[in-house]
This record gives C-alpha cells, sequence and structure tokens, in this order.
C-alpha cells in the first residue's frame, strides 16, 4: 500500500518577537548551551538561517519572514522528512539537538509536538522508499509543509498526478512549478511526454518542451492530454 501523507498545516505561531538577538544561528547556539544540549559545529548559514549536520542527519531552521517564529525542516535518507513552525526558541534547539542526536521521528514528534510528517515519512524511515516514491511525496509534502505559500495549483497537479497509474511511474521533475517527467531518476533527467505549467488564475497549461499544446481550466483534462501523449509501453523510470 503507498504511504499516505495527511493534509499538513505548519501550526501558527503566536504574535510575539522571537528570542533572537543578532544571527539566529548564535541565538540557536546560546539556546543550546543553556538548556545543555549538544549542538555540532553550524554549517554556512546567513543571518535568519541556520543549520547543523551531522552523521546524515540535517536540521535548517528558519526565522519566519514576519519575525514571529521558526521553520525547523529535518532531513535524512536523501528526503525532508518533517517540518514545523514554533514560537519558542528553546523548543527550536531541542528539536534540533535530539534530531541530531538520533531520535526518529516518533520520538522527535513527541519533544515537539509542532513537528509535522506523513506517514510515508515514516515508512521511508523504517525502510527507504522506491526512488520514484519517494520523489513523489517529497515534492508533494515540500508543497503542503511551506510556510510561504505559493501556487496552490501546483500542489493539486503534484497530488492529482500522483493518483495517475502511467505518471506515477515517471520521476516528477520541477521548474518554477512546472511539472514534467523523467525515465531517468538521476540527473540528467530523461524527459518523456508534455509538461503541465499551472498559472495563478487556475489554468494549466500543457506544453510540449516549449511548444503550447492547450490551455485548460480542467485539470483532469490536462492530465489526460498529458498521459495520452506518453511514448506506447513507457517504462517506469530506471
Amino acid at each position: 500500500m503507498t504511504p499516505s501523507s495527511p493534509d499538513l498545516v505548519p501550526d501558527p505561531a503566536p504574535h510575539h518577537r522571537p528570542e533572537t538577538d543578532g544571527p539566529l544561528v548564535d541565538a540557536l547556539s546560546r539556546t543550546a548551551v543553556r538548556l545543555g544540549l549538544s549542538l555540532p559545529a553550524p554549517e554556512d548559514t546567513w543571518e535568519r538561517r541556520a543549520e547543523f549536520s551531522d552523521g546524515g542527519r540535517r536540521v535548517v531552521v528558519h526565522l519566519l519572514r514576519d519575525g514571529r517564529g521558526y521553520w525547523v525542516r529535518l532531513h535524512r535518507q536523501g528526503a525532508w522528512l518533517a517540518a514545523g513552525s514554533t514560537a519558542e526558541l528553546t523548543a527550536t534547539a531541542r528539536v534540533a539537538a535530539a534530531w541530531i542526536g538520533g531520535a526518529n521521528l516518533e520520538r522527535t514528534r513527541a519533544l515537539a509536538p509542532f513537528i509535522r510528517c506523513g506517514d510515508w515519512a515514516l515508512a521511508h524511515e523504517r525502510e527507504p522508499l522506491d526512488p520514484v516514491e519517494l520523489a513523489w511525496w517529497h515534492m508533494i509534502d515540500s508543497h503542503r509543509l511551506s510556510p510561504w505559500g505559493g501556487n496552490p495549483h501546483s500542489l493539486a497537479l503534484l497530488e492529482a498526478a500522483h493518483a495517475r497509474p502511467e505518471l506515477r511511474q515517471l520521476m516528477p521533475v520541477t521548474s518554477h512549478f512546472m511539472l514534467w517527467f523523467s525515465t531517468r531518476v538521476q540527473y540528467p533527467y530523461t524527459r518523456v511526454g508534455y509538461s503541465i505549467d499551472p498559472r495563478p488564475d487556475g489554468r494549466y497549461v500543457v506544453r510540449n518542451r516549449g511548444d503550447v499544446v492547450a490551455h485548460s481550466a480542467s485539470l483532469d483534462e490536462a492530465l489526460a492530454l498529458t498521459v495520452a501523449a506518453l511514448p506506447e509501453h513507457t517504462l517506469p523510470a530506471h
């Protein structure tokens, strides 16, 4: 059975100023020391971003645009497995230390309930998913979890395309929200069939590389055109 992914929405951060003073990484490191937590030396960072990694585990923390909280993302086994937002720097430091220290997803969520993940991530942690299936779920949840919004029609497109067996067997590739498909799992990709460009007004533009094939207000119609354009006997991506 394909692992499901629930409707994941970050917890809204309360409207108060976060506990940062200077670069985010410095504030996180000071907080970890105060709490008696262990964090490795930070990776390359910016004023509003901090990154820590160790032993194949990675944590990236962003200060939200409104300055009212922190966005935490957890990476392991080739995918962003979980994410969430909180207004508390102490909670951010605790989840970062727990994840880097080896906690699994269930333990991490128990320590930090604001962290969200899909069933696919739990399944992947137990036994790695097929690379193509992992790419689909990773891409879908990257849209679902993002606190910065984006094109909602892009998420609808990804979910609907994943539901089509002919497309789900192919590697999904996106560029500026446009979705296209590859028969090759690794870069450089091998493009096959049409691409679909979800427009902000709700229309979908079907393209054959640079040429417009159709404009459609119906996602089902756009997907049907894309499936019909696949070469006969198209094999799963490998």
